[in-house]
């Protein structure tokens, strides 16, 4: 790996980055502002550091949101951050990043999940390792081809500048990787319609690796919100709301069973309000419930929570 990492550089974007979502987000919210939650933990604490989780409930588009900005160190990387990459059990470890979810009060509008994360670890006698990681993914109640369409399409021109160490563009990788993360293995279905996922970058250096997390990070205002735009104003009853809340018991069931980044922040002993910020404020479970034949709801799982051909 090329290059001596800029953590210093890391944060200032990412920092940045959260200034710029909350601003836009809070202009579909002007009279439900996000309250910052600034937190740091103690110095004998195993996991040192701070950050600002910023809350929005309760909103008029977005029933909960979520956008946190975080800065932690630890003498040992957790059991999670190491399953791919077991030479680097025990050292310590450096992690930035900043989160989003966002879940909108009407059916018809996607929950969205957006991640872009900078992690170092280091041990003696050892050259350090550093890695950047995230990516974007959609989760909708009903399916929309257009909003579909928007979505990859925009994620596909945030890779558009970047190849990898074949000189293959990076899209259709990061794509498919999405696909195979977002996936509740337990029940063999998706959680959502994918978009961009990838992990442990290095590729190219420092400089061209934080240019990939940068992009990504720039791109997800502009893939989300005039899907929000859409979806927003449209009427929905009863039994939308009834699917919605469904719905979102999958996405805490990936949530809790599978992601590796909330296992990452409670092994390590982080902030457990910030970690589960990502949960929605409600969401419902039925045994054995099947959509009925021909209806909205089936659509969803026949046409949109499948796996294509990137």
């Amino acid at each position: 790996m090329s290059e001596v990492p800029d953590a210093l550089a890391v944060e200032s974007y990412l920092r940045g980055l959260q200034d710029r979502l909350c601003e836009a987000i809070q202009a579909f919210e002007p009279s439900r502002p996000f309250v910052s939650d600034r937190w740091s933990k103690p110095p004998e604490s195993p996991l040192r550091g701070d950050g600002d989780t910023r809350i929005l409930e309760g909103g008029d588009v977005f029933e909960r949101g979520g956008i946190a900005f975080s800065h932690v160190r630890g003498d040992r990387l957790p059991p999670s951050a190491t399953v791919h990459r077991p030479e680097l059990a025990g050292r310590s470890f450096r992690a930035l990043g900043v989160s989003l979810v966002m879940h909108p009060r009407n059916p018809f509008g996607p929950t969205a999940h957006m991640n872009v994360r900078f992690l170092a670890a280091e041990a003696e006698q050892r050259p350090p390792a550093w890695w950047f990681g995230g990516g974007f993914d959609l989760t909708p109640y009903y399916g929309f081809d257009e909003d579909v369409r928007h979505w990859h399409d925009t994620a596909r021109s945030a890779c558009a500048p970047f190849t990898d160490s074949q000189g293959a563009p990076v899209y259709p990788a990061f794509a498919k990787a999405c696909n195979d993360y977002f996936f509740l293995r337990h029940r063999g279905e998706s959680r959502g319609i994918g978009g961009l996922f990838f992990d442990d970058w290095t590729q190219g250096g420092f400089s061209a690796s934080f240019a990939l997390l940068r992009s990504v990070g720039d791109h997800f205002l502009p893939a989300y919100l005039p899907i929000v735009q859409r979806r927003s104003s449209m009427d929905y009853g009863e039994r939308e709301r009834a699917w919605q809340l469904y719905r979102r018991g999958r996405y805490v069931e990936f949530n809790l069973v599978w992601d590796r980044g909330t296992h990452f922040g409670l092994q390590s002993g982080g902030r457990t309000e910030s970690i589960l910020m990502s949960m929605p404020p409600l969401a419902t479970w039925r045994y054995g419930h099947e959509p009925e034949p021909g209806s909205p709801e089936a659509e969803l799982y026949e046409r949109f929570l499948v796996r294509r051909p990137v």
